[in-house]
């Protein structure tokens, strides 16, 4: 109706359903209701066939059920529950799924809290996946490399091409960063020899973050960049043009967070003295992220741990019994551990990490967050600790080459 003759008119969707409610007539019944009623698999009567569970009549129905007038509208019960729907997720995920989903490869790790695809090119891993994520868990799809043009990612690679680019290298042990030439960094990636020396005299454990990133990735390295995109796990998800990724399709008007792609390369901790460091500490993202490890340098020169020594310090961590088995695949190579945290767990954590902080007479100031500022990184003794005094256990995993760790944004990792 005109504006005159209605003083509710709203501009919202709300509005405009509750200021129409008395005069829609979606379905025809005897209680005059204002919206189609809502069936489940079954009718009352027993009668089979009409199925109609309707999301937006339950929507309608919430909103205009005061709106009615009581003498057109008896008490409705309205039912939201799908029949097809598991009421029980996690029991689904750990007891039903390998009745559902028997044409996926997949294993549970870490306590049932992290879902391993195995076979990356089923086309059906999304469906358990979407069973996954509804909880909020980590995943693991194995295989990547085997898609990838293997040769555009190894070190000496990416130096011939851009080693006269500059880049930001930080120094993992102190947090240094300096702007310099990266060819001094890729030279030294699989030479221990050849890698800058910190005033100790000890090898620097150096990190090219987060080069090139996002639009400069994809300008520099076309190639890469193409590479990549055709070769990400769980397209429907995971691709920028997936049909399941939000920020996709989210209006240009939207602040987004940097969705990269972005390459990360480290050093590893093997030439150190000191292996309670790591090359990114303890931290949030702020949306989900996919984590492909699309190359694993072997480093030689003095210092170094030979493979069985680095499968040997692996093998300390508390590990699952399948990351066990594949330590002991020659066809696998590891090349990073990660520890991960529910993000339900970041208060204690934080609680836990300022506590820390006092003990060790540093100063905790009121705007300090050990989480946001990332600059812990949690060695075993503390994790050990952090499990007796808050019961937070930590989720151990090891990414092998070509292995691709899917993460939801707010779960605190560390690698």
């Amino acid at each position: 109706p005109p504006a005159s003759q209605n003083n509710e008119q709203g501009s919202t969707l709300r509005d405009l359903l509750t200021t129409t409610a008395g005069k829609l007539r979606l379905g025809s019944t005897d209680a005059g209701i204002a919206f189609a009623p809502v069936y489940s698999t079954g009718t009352a009567s027993g009668k089979s066939g009409r199925t109609m569970p309707n999301i937006l009549d339950d929507i309608i129905a919430s909103v205009v059920e005061n709106k009615i007038p009581p003498n057109r509208a008896p008490k409705i019960n309205v039912k939201s529950e799908i029949k097809d729907e598991p009421k029980d997720d996690k029991k689904c995920i750990q007891d039903d799924c390998s009745k559902r989903y028997s044409d996926i490869q997949y294993s549970w790790i870490c306590d049932k809290h992290v879902l391993w695809l195995r076979d990356h090119k089923n086309s059906n891993n999304w469906k358990l996946f979407k069973e996954c994520w509804k909880q909020g868990r980590p995943v693991l799809v194995s295989g990547m490399h085997k898609k990838m043009n293997f040769s555009l990612w190894k070190a000496e690679s990416i130096s011939l091409d851009f080693g006269n680019q500059q880049a930001d290298i930080w120094n993992c042990k102190d947090s240094i960063i300096s702007n310099t030439n990266v060819k001094e960094f890729w030279d030294g990636f699989e030479d221990v020899s050849k890698r800058q020396k910190v005033k100790n005299g000890e090898t620097a454990l150096l990190k090219l973050k987060d080069w090139p990133s996002g639009e400069d990735f994809k300008a520099m390295m076309p190639a890469r960049y193409d590479d990549l995109l055709k070769s990400l796990p769980l397209p429907e998800y995971c691709s920028p043009e997936g049909k399941l990724n939000l920020a996709s399709h989210l209006p240009g008007f939207f602040v987004r967070p940097d969705l990269g792609p972005r390459l990360c390369s480290a050093y590893g901790v093997a030439a150190t003295k000191d292996h309670d460091i790591g090359t990114t500490n303890l931290h949030i993202e702020v949306s989900d992220v996919v984590n492909i490890l699309v190359y694993v340098g072997i480093a030689k020169g003095n210092g170094v741990l030979s493979k069985s020594g680095v499968l040997k310090k692996l093998e300390e961590e508390d590990l699952d019994d399948l990351l066990r088995k594949r330590l002991k695949d020659s066809s696998e190579l590891p090349g990073a551990l990660w520890h991960i945290y529910p993000g339900k767990d970041a208060d204690k954590i934080r609680e836990f990490l300022q506590k820390i902080a006092k003990e060790q007479g540093l100063e905790v100031l009121p705007e300090h967050d050990p989480i946001r500022d990332q600059s812990w990184y949690v060695n075993k003794k503390l994790r050990q600790r952090l499990f007796e005094e808050y019961g937070v256990k930590t989720c151990t995993v090891i990414q092998f080459l070509g292995d691709a760790i899917i993460l939801p944004a707010g779960a605190l990792h560390q690698v």
